[in-house]
């Protein structure tokens, strides 16, 4: 198996070994490995490509110590054609939640989801996707 050096902040390290040890891992590098299949494959579900879709993305970071906001601004105007609705909400005195409702294909929602991701300083990202054509059979 090859050996990668990956560079990660001293807490979310500590984080990441208080997870395998609470968890029942072997190790950091178990973690990293499932981690990271898991993420390659979160979008790889036959039943939602050549489908429209819709997706949910909220975001929140801390607005005095980043430039997170600039990015998420700059990002939905990158991706005008699949962002239909945008949220921005300050929440307690030092976050900000940014919440994206997107339509659009697999394809450019992973990558819109997957540019967030790449967005330094952000706290916490979630989304979600479904199908536009199940939203009036949802009960």
């Amino acid at each position: 198996m090859t050996v990668v050096s990956v560079s990660m902040p001293d807490e979310l390290l500590e984080r990441l070994d208080t997870f395998a040890e609470e968890h029942g891992y072997t190790g950091r590098s178990e973690v990293v490995r499932e981690a990271s299949r898991n993420l390659l494959t979160e979008f790889e579900d036959k039943q939602l490509e050549d489908r429209d879709l819709m997706g949910v993305v909220t975001v929140l970071f801390d607005f005095e110590s980043t430039d997170v906001e600039q990015k998420m601004m700059h990002l939905r105007h990158e991706y005008d054609h699949l962002v239909t609705s945008h949220v921005h909400n300050h929440v307690g005195n030092h976050y900000c939640m940014e919440l994206f409702i997107l339509e659009g294909t697999l394809d450019n929602i992973s990558t819109f989801v997957g540019k967030i991701r790449a967005t330094q300083d952000t706290l916490s990202i979630d989304y979600s996707v479904m199908p536009v054509d199940r939203i009036g059979s949802v009960v």
